[in-house]
């Protein structure tokens, strides 16, 4: 790696092997990053950080296991930045999503940026032609998600044969969305002579499997058992039929005045429930798969900055969500997996923080809390459901995104775009037709 703006004093480093482990000195830093940590106000490290930097800077492979929220992305950037200080090579940041690929992007920016860092991002959804810049400008890192990296690796637009320290941010998250065959790929790629750092909050099979086959005598690091959730996160149920659901939404968003990020099962929930939120007065934005990513952008700058008092997103923001203060998770759906259920609630009570969840039960998902119960080792607070608003009569074309004056019958005909049947009943009036309860 080219050693401009990269040079710092090694013999300085012993300076700072102390036994204090309140601070981010003794931990076998760099003196310029101290320097830029101190700056930052980043005072303490957070329990993952703590264990974590001291055997990455070494070199040696790491597993680290830790809830979500607790501070991984610099548990391995800060070695990953100092490592490629002092030698030649690349550093290979390998994630699940786009949003957590911008926010890995930004944080390690806000160590390496002054240092003279160079990045390239490389994810779906955006035009290849700045990607392909950004390589030719021979970045320190490269961050990629799995998809975008091998249709780089497949037009020879990028080589990994430099990379001498690699990252599997969220690794169990990218077994879950079938990167399996493509992380394989990646790891072909690389050379076997590297440092591998990989973190997870949950620790499946498959995760020791890679471990096992992919690193040199790794050390585990577990900061808390998989599937334990913050301390700092109070939560609660309701079991509610799911004709009540969104008026029970609706009293809970008048209770608590913050930040809210809701949860749906599909994109298609999430869609229908951002209209009916932004009804009821509350500026509102939705984040899933069918988002463009100025869209995703958006959702994501603007709820960060207040410009949108409620997030309603699917599992995509589960683990790629960094926004400090969020006051509320609302589970409007239960998540397909049990582990999802922990890194949803992590999205609140961050840096330190309080947070309440709220998970909304149909009488027939006792099961589904069971095995969140067992992951979780805790017993979930049933609370009683609270008298609910009236039923809110809306314009179907709030309902359903059509323009005011453009009925449904006419949009589609009575049907959805996956041919299903009409919501309304054989022989419904026009009015009828134009307006729906929720």
């Amino acid at each position: 790696m080219r050693s401009d703006n990269w040079c710092y004093d090694s013999d300085m480093e012993s300076k700072f092997n102390t036994t204090n482990t309140s601070s981010f000195h003794g931990l076998g830093i760099a003196p310029g990053i101290l320097e830029i940590l101190a700056r930052m106000r980043f005072v303490t490290p957070t329990p993952i950080q703590r264990q974590a930097i001291p055997i990455a800077v070494e070199g040696k492979d790491v597993v680290g296991i830790a809830q979500t929220g607790t501070g991984k992305t610099l548990a391995f950037g800060i070695p990953m930045i100092q490592s490629l200080a002092h030698k030649k090579g690349r550093g290979l940041v390998v994630l699940p999503t786009r949003e957590l690929a911008m926010q890995v992007d930004e944080e390690l920016h806000k160590i390496g940026g002054s240092l003279g860092l160079k990045t390239a991002v490389l994810i779906g959804g955006t035009s290849p032609g700045p990607q392909l810049k950004a390589l030719a400008r021979n970045p320190h890192i490269i961050i990629a998600t799995p998809g975008r990296l091998i249709d780089h690796l497949e037009q020879k637009a990028v080589k990994l044969d430099t990379v001498n320290v690699l990252v599997l941010d969220e690794a169990d998250r990218m077994l879950d969305m079938g990167f399996l065959p493509q992380i394989k790929k990646i790891l072909y790629a690389v050379p076997r002579e590297r440092q591998t750092m990989l973190f997870s909050a949950t620790l499946p099979p498959d995760i020791m499997t890679i471990a096992s086959s992919n690193m040199k005598l790794p050390i585990r690091i577990e900061i808390a058992p998989s599937g334990t959730t913050s301390d700092l996160v109070t939560q609660e149920i309701f079991i509610v039929r799911k004709d009540a659901k969104t008026r029970l939404l609706e009293k809970l968003l008048g209770e608590y005045k913050g930040s809210t990020l809701v949860f749906t099962k599909t994109k298609h929930t999430a869609k229908r429930i951002t209209r009916v939120v932004r009804a009821m007065g509350y500026d509102a934005a939705e984040l899933h798969s069918n988002r463009t990513l100025n869209q995703r952008r958006d959702a994501l700058d603007g709820f960060k900055s207040g410009k949108y008092r409620v997030l309603i997103a699917t599992d995509i923001a589960a683990r790629g969500l960094d926004v400090i203060g969020i006051e509320l998770v609302l589970n409007y759906d239960l998540p397909m997996q049990s582990e999802d259920y922990v890194h949803r609630i992590g999205r609140t009570a961050r840096a330190g923080a309080a947070g309440h969840a709220i998970s909304f039960v149909l009488p027939e998902e006792q099961r589904e809390i069971r095995n969140i119960e067992r992951l979780i080792r805790k017993n979930l607070q049933i609370s009683e459901l609270p008298e609910l608003p009236p039923e809110r009569v809306l314009s179907h074309s709030v309902q359903n995104g059509y323009p005011a004056n453009r009925s449904y019958a006419g949009a589609s005909r009575g049907r959805t775009n996956n041919s299903h049947r009409s919501f309304y009943p054989r022989g419904a009036s026009g009015h009828q037709k134009k307006r729906r309860r929720y």
